[in-house]
């Protein structure tokens, strides 16, 4: 079953035209590929991007049959995840989040960088802010379990402007200005004001991560993958469409 999940999401990451958040996008970025907020790999145009445990790897994917890695890049240590956003990359380690323009798409450039605690990291972005969660469990090394926003505005000094108690928050996704929470169930944030999020609904699911493509919602957990229809005028109306369970 998890190969199976696997291999939706690679589905997902090289068939789909739009990232993460659900607002209409550039035609430049018509070939950014989609994946889930703890993804390790994301494809910009004719570029596969991906992360191990310090480095960021990039390959030219315009001939698929034939990838060709043309750079990789010391970032840091305990890299996880990795989302792209425009012509950034956001990338999420144990120490901290750190931002890449991707302007030279070869050959990636440091923007900024914020340290935390020890924790896991999943994050995502939209064109104001970075989202992250931090969570503890056994890998991950400290008792913190936080839902953090980031004002990215000057994106070269990322300010933090909202952090949020919660159970065990793991993977995000932003639709439109809702913030899609896995943590103990799904949570359901108005981020219309950053600063004070507000929590308006909620999907009893315990799921790690979420994919989020025009107004289909999907959850992956370990017992399951799920797809739910949204409804952009009533956040509330989510209706299920299908499962798969283990």
């Amino acid at each position: 079953m998890k190969n199976l999940i696997l291999l939706f999401v690679l589905t997902l990451t090289f068939g789909c035209s739009k990232d993460g958040d659900s607002s209409n996008q550039d035609s430049a970025e018509a070939n950014t590929g989609q994946g889930g907020s703890l993804a390790s790999f994301t494809v910009v145009g004719d570029y596969l991007y991906t992360v191990d445990e310090s480095s960021l790897n990039i390959f030219n994917v315009i001939n698929s049959e034939q990838p060709v890695k043309v750079n990789d890049l010391p970032i840091g240590f305990r890299i996880e995840t990795l989302f792209n956003f425009r012509e950034y990359l956001y990338i999420g380690s144990r120490d901290g989040m750190f931002i890449y323009s991707i302007e030279n798409p070869e050959e990636p450039s440091y923007v900024s960088d914020v340290q935390h605690f020890t924790a896991c990291d999943p994050v995502i972005a939209n064109e104001t802010h970075a989202f992250v969660t931090l969570h503890s469990n056994t890998q991950c090394g400290n008792d913190i379990n936080l839902l953090e926003i980031y004002d990215i505005n000057h994106i070269v000094a990322p300010a933090l402007v909202s952090s949020r108690n919660l159970t065990s928050p793991k993977g995000i996704g932003l639709y439109g200005d809702f913030l899609f929470v896995c943590d103990d169930e799904v949570k359901i944030f108005n981020v219309t004001n950053p600063v004070e999020s507000v929590l308006v609904h909620s999907i009893n699911k315990e799921v790690f991560d979420v994919i989020i493509k025009g107004d289909l919602l999907i959850l992956i957990g370990d017992t399951g993958l799920y797809q739910y229809s949204l409804d952009s005028g009533n956040i509330e109306n989510i209706q299920l469409l299908s499962s798969i369970a283990i």
